[in-house]
C-alpha cells in the first residue's frame, strides 16, 4: 500500500518504519527540516534498540522515505496523523497540530482515501475531524481511529507483534483498508466506532497507571508494617485476575504517555461532568511518589544544602533516552530548591532540560557521579545501574547512604557492602531468604 505517515516522533516513526518492513510503501513527513534531514541520512534521532537498523535497511529497500512537506496530491490510499498532543496548563490535550494536519491532508489526499489518527486524541475527536472535513468538501475521505499500544523501549516488538489491535471506523471501505494495511501483522483485531477506539486507549493507559500507584501505595503501607512490597506483588500477581503486569513499587510511572493520557482522561470526564475521584487519586500518589527519597534522604542527611546527592538513571525508563516527565528531573528539581550539589549519570541521555528549561549535563560515568557524593538515589532501573560494582561504588562516596527507588538491588546484600540502604516497601531478609 501507498501510505503517508505525518508526524516522526516515537509512534509516526517507529509505525512508519515497520510498516515499510511489511513491504508497504511508506512516506514519513516531518515539519521538523533538520529531522528530515538527519532521518534521511539513517540517523535515528531518538533511541529505541534495533531501531536505526531496521530504518537504514528500509531506506536502502526504498520502501521508506521522508519529507518535511506533504506533497501537493498525496496519492496515499492510507495518511495516519502521529503528531504530539501536549497537555495544556489545565490538562487537556492540545489537538492544535492534529486539526492541522487533517486539514492540510483535507486538501491533498486523493478521492477515499482512509485519513485515521494513530495519535491519541480526546474521545469524539474523529468525529470532529469528520465534520470539519465535511464543511471543506470532502466527503469522498474516511475518517478512522487506530491508537497504539508500544511502549518506548520495546517500541519495535510491540508494533511488529502487538497483543491487539483496534480499528475505530464507521464504514465498510475504512475497515478493508486498515485490514490491508495491517495484513503482515499477527494480532486479534477490535472492530469499533471512533469514539470506542480513542476510549480503549486511554482507559488501558489509565488502568495501567492506576496498577503502578496502587501497588505504590501498598509500597508505602509496606515500608509502615515491616513487610516486603516485591513478595506482596508476586503474590497478588499470581492471581489470573489481577496479573503481575505494573505490580513494581517504585518513583511511579512518567514518560509521553500515562502522565499525558491519565490528566487528559480526568479533563474528559470533567467535560461530561463527571467526578473521575479514582483517577485523580492515581495522579495525586504518582506525583508525591516521584518525591519519596527526599524525605529519607532528609531523615539521614538533616539539612540538605550542600550535599552531593548523585542520581543513577535520567531517563523515564530504560531502553530510551526520553526523559519526559521523568523522576529523575522532578527529584532533581526538590533536590536544588533543598540546596543540594546533584551529579547525574545515564548510559544514554547526555542532555537534558530543567523545569525551567536550563540544560542539565549528564556524566556518562557512574563512578565520576558517585565521587565523594554523600548519597546516591537509583532512579532509573537500566541494566548498567543494576550490575554496577557496588563495594567500588560505596568505596568512592563520602558517606553511605543508598536509595534504591526502583527496587532492584538486594537489600541484604547492599547493606552487607556497607550502605546505609533503603527502597520502596521492600525489607531487607537474611541471604537465605533472599529471592
Amino acid at each position: 500500500m501507498n501510505v503517508l505517515i505525518v508526524g516522526t516522533g516515537y509512534v509516526g516513526l517507529v509505525t512508519g518504519v515497520c510498516f515499510a518492513s511489511h513491504g508497504h510503501e511508506v512516506l514519513c513527513v516531518d515539519a521538523d527540516a533538520r529531522k528530515v534531514r538527519q532521518l534521511q541520512a539513517g540517523h535515528c534521532p531518538i533511541y529505541e534498540d534495533g531501531l536505526e537498523s531496521l530504518l537504514r535497511e528500509q531506506l536502502q529497500a526504498g520502501r521508506l522515505r521522508f519529507a518535511a512537506q506533504v506533497p501537493p496530491t498525496a496519492a496515499h490510499e492510507v495518511a495516519l496523523i502521529a503528531v504530539g498532543t501536549p497537555s495544556g496548563s489545565d490538562g487537556t490535550a492540545d489537538l492544535t497540530n492534529v486539526f492541522a494536519v487533517a486539514k492540510e491532508l483535507g486538501r491533498k489526499l486523493q478521492p477515499r482515501a482512509v485519513l485515521a489518527t494513530k495519535s491519541t486524541v480526546p474521545v469524539g475527536t474523529g468525529d470532529k475531524l469528520e465534520r470539519m472535513l465535511v464543511d471543506m468538501g470532502r466527503t469522498d475521505l474516511h475518517v478512522a481511529s487506530t491508537p497504539e499500544f508500544l511502549r518506548e523501549g520495546t517500541a519495535l516488538k510491540d508494533t511488529l507483534y502487538p497483543t491487539r489491535l483496534v480499528f475505530g471506523i464507521a464504514d465498510v471501505h475504512s475497515s478493508e483498508v486498515l485490514k490491508r494495511l495491517h495484513a503482515g501483522v499477527e494480532a486479534p483485531a477490535v472492530l469499533c466506532s471512533r469514539a470506542t477506539a480513542e476510549m480503549i486507549k486511554y482507559a488501558s493507559n489509565a488502568f495501567l497507571a492506576t496498577k503502578i500507584s496502587f501497588i505504590n501505595e501498598i509500597a508505602n503501607i509496606c515500608a509502615r508494617v515491616d513487610a516486603d512490597v516485591s513478595q506482596v506483588a508476586i503474590g497478588m500477581g499470581m492471581d489470573p485476575r489481577i496479573g503481575g503486569s505494573f505490580l513494581r513499587a517504585g518513583l511511579g510511572y512518567g514518560g509521553s504517555c500515562f502522565p499525558k493520557d491519565t490528566r487528559a482522561l480526568v479533563n474528559i470526564a470533567g467535560d461530561v461532568d463527571y467526578d473521575f475521584k479514582l483517577l485523580k487519586a492515581v495522579v495525586e500518589v504518582n506525583q508525591l511518589q516521584r518525591t519519596a527519597p527526599l524525605r529519607q534522604l532528609t531523615d539521614w542527611l538533616g539539612d540538605l544544602s550542600g550535599k552531593h546527592i548523585a542520581i543513577l538513571g535520567v531517563a523515564f525508563k530504560p531502553g530510551t533516552d526520553d526523559t519526559r516527565e521523568s523522576a529523575a528531573l522532578e527529584l532533581a528539581r526538590v533536590l536544588r530548591d533543598q540546596g543540594a550539589r546533584l551529579t547525574l549519570y545515564d548510559p544514554v541521555v547526555r542532555r537534558c532540560s530543567s523545569h525551567s528549561g536550563s540544560p542539565i549535563s549528564v556524566l556518562d560515568d557512574p563512578y565520576l557521579a558517585v565521587l565523594d557524593a554523600d548519597a546516591a538515589v537509583v532512579v532509573t532501573e537500566w541494566s548498567e545501574i543494576v550490575d554496577l560494582d557496588w563495594p567500588l561504588v560505596r568505596q568512592r562516596m563520602r558517606q553511605p547512604f543508598l536509595y534504591d527507588g526502583r527496587n532492584v538491588l538486594a537489600p541484604y546484600t547492599m547493606q552487607s557492602i556497607g550502605f546505609t540502604f533503603a527502597n520502596v516497601g521492600r525489607r531487607a531478609m537474611s541471604a537465605a531468604l533472599q529471592v
